[in-house]
């Protein structure tokens, strides 16, 4: 039987619409009644919003609609004439017509030449577009069990008209960043996340982007939080200004 304990550990998984459906029924009974575990619901639930909105992967346009587009802006050549002259004898083929052949054979060989080089480009394109979706895959399945752990918590946090929020559970010693709507940056600027360990910022990792979600790298035992700051586009070992944003775990 699940006591009211239990459940009190179930907003993530509820959330995440990871429970069963014997459990999910009890939970949301008690979910009626208990204040607290609909306000963390609630803040789960924004989370995963955000989470499923940070990334996006966009798959390369097919081949086939590439060369189906571009062939409206082929010119036709029209078809050789084949009337007979005064004195009826079928007119001798003209240099063009004579030409045809050779001409259709280089533009073959041209096209498929062109069509090989799109063709290998397109497979490139998609190769790293399903490098980055299985990255990112396996980002979310790890943000999924993070959120879904019994002792997980969410702390959210506004700047410069974007929003922060840090999920971190102290069983699994780690923690996870999303960020929405944070100002772009110039090429040559990141966002930096960083841990706090009681003033001292430890680097935890960049985000992709002003949208987007980060696990952060290093276990989060003997952090008081975490900040984010604009550091160059590599990164930094140390903080080089003022957190733009700071969220405690608490």
């Amino acid at each position: 039987m699940t006591t009211t304990a239990d459940l009190h550990t179930l907003t993530g998984a509820y959330a995440a619409h990871a429970l069963g459906e014997a459990e999910r029924h009890a939970f949301e009974e008690h979910l009626a009644q208990c204040p607290a575990c609909a306000q963390e619901v609630r803040e789960f639930t924004a989370t995963l919003a955000r989470l499923g909105s940070a990334e996006a992967v966009v798959p390369p346009a097919e081949l086939k609609a590439r060369v189906l587009a571009g062939i409206g802006t082929v010119r036709q050549l029209a078809p050789a004439s084949s009337e007979p002259d005064q004195d009826g004898a079928g007119r001798r083929p003209g240099r063009l017509a004579r030409q045809w052949p050779k001409l259709a054979l280089a533009a073959s060989v041209a096209v498929a030449a062109a069509l090989g080089g799109l063709a290998y480009q397109q497979h490139d394109q998609a190769e790293q577009a399903k490098a980055e979706a299985a990255v990112l895959q396996q980002q979310q399945a790890r943000f999924s069990t993070l959120l879904t752990a019994p002792d997980a918590r969410t702390s959210t946090a506004t700047a410069a008209g974007g929003v922060g929020t840090v999920v971190w559970s102290q069983s699994l010693g780690q923690a996870g960043f999303l960020a929405s709507g944070l100002p772009a940056l110039p090429a040559d600027k990141a966002y930096e996340v960083w841990f706090n360990d009681e003033g001292t910022m430890r680097p935890a990792g960049l985000l992709p982007g002003p949208d987007g979600s980060l696990l952060l790298a290093g276990g989060i035992h003997g952090a008081a939080g975490i900040g984010v700051t604009v550091e160059p586009a590599g990164g930094s070992a140390h903080p080089t200004g003022a957190p733009m944003m700071l969220l405690d775990f608490t």
